[in-house]
């Protein structure tokens, strides 16, 4: 049983997701004793310091630059046919997830998406992953020939290990395929960390009591190397952008650290968020459902914690 992992990258290096990726993918590779091979779509040397992945196999096709599931999927199925892989290993993207699908289908693979735990192959091949929202655990055996997994942010932890990848070109065939979705410009944040990619995650809720309010928020995120996020309410009259909005209609998290601000917990949010490592609810109701999930909880007024725990950092 050969495993396969997809890496992805950007300017900065490997993505922290598909270092995670390549954690999983390393260990299982260990257990069923064979080498871990990787491919990745991007351009340049950026895969120094995952010595662990014995060859990178590289793909360059203008069609992946496009943003379309279609030639992703089509030349992620080439690669895996041609190196014979057994095990799929991919980290967790709105890409990634639709592509492994699609793989599954084509390849009469199982399929599992937002695994949090290492495989067990001692019996079968069992994975686990949240469900009911984050609720409870489940575990699923994946019984086909070919598995193919997405891993769940912040499940698995990288150390990077001496030796650089071998990195081999590869040729994948995308002239049949007619792409239906075209990039037309990308607008990056400049200087901020993206929150789906932020360890530290700083919220709040309409116990802020206005848009104006939020500058504290912002500036605990900075401190804290984070992003700043928000309830549906929030980005529903405007204070925020609904690209901060976190719950179930929105984005899922999975920081390190979640701190929420005014935000009372309604089983939407939480499900958005129940997957953090550690949460910690600031909130002037003492009942607020939120505090039955926090780690930690501080119950008091936000215009007077933040600023307390503003200056605590700065000092």
């Amino acid at each position: 049983m050969s495993v396969l992992v997809y890496i992805e990258a950007n300017e900065d290096g490997v993505k922290k997701t598909s270092l995670e990726a390549v954690a999983m993918a390393s260990k299982l590779s260990d257990n069923l004793g064979t080498d871990l091979l990787g491919v990745t779509f991007e351009k340049g040397d950026v895969f120094s310091g995952i010595g662990e992945v014995s060859k990178i196999f590289q793909i360059e096709d203008e069609k992946l630059n496009e943003g379309d599931v279609v030639p992703f999927s089509v030349a992620l199925e080439q690669v895996i046919r041609k190196v014979g892989a057994d095990v799929i290993v991919m980290p967790n993207s709105s890409l990634c997830e639709a592509a492994a699908s699609r793989i599954a289908v084509n390849l009469k693979a199982s399929v599992m998406t937002n695994v949090i735990g290492l495989p067990n192959t001692a019996n079968g091949f069992v994975v686990t992953k949240g469900v009911y929202s984050g609720k409870a655990f489940a575990d699923f055996e994946m019984n086909r020939d070919i598995k193919v997994i997405t891993t769940k942010k912040n499940s698995f932890e990288f150390t990077s290990k001496e030796g650089v990848s071998a990195v081999e070109s590869m040729s994948v065939d995308l002239s049949a395929i007619e792409i239906k979705v075209k990039i037309i410009e990308v607008q990056k944040t400049a200087g901020k960390v993206l929150l789906p990619d932020a360890d530290v995650v700083v919220s709040a809720g309409r116990g802020l009591k206005a848009a104006e309010n939020w500058g504290m928020i912002e500036e605990l995120a900075d401190l804290l190397g984070g992003a700043t996020a928000c309830s549906k309410p929030v980005a529903d009259v405007g204070w925020r952008p609904h690209y901060e909005h976190v719950g179930q209609t929105g984005l899922k998290v999975s920081p390190n650290l979640y701190i929420a601000v005014g935000i009372s917990g309604a089983i939407q949010h939480l499900a958005g968020v129940s997957f953090s490592k550690v949460i910690v609810v600031i909130n002037t109701d003492a009942e607020a459902p939120f505090f039955k999930a926090a780690d930690y909880g501080i119950v008091g007024d936000a215009f007077e914690v933040v600023p307390k725990l503003i200056e605590i950092l700065k000092n």
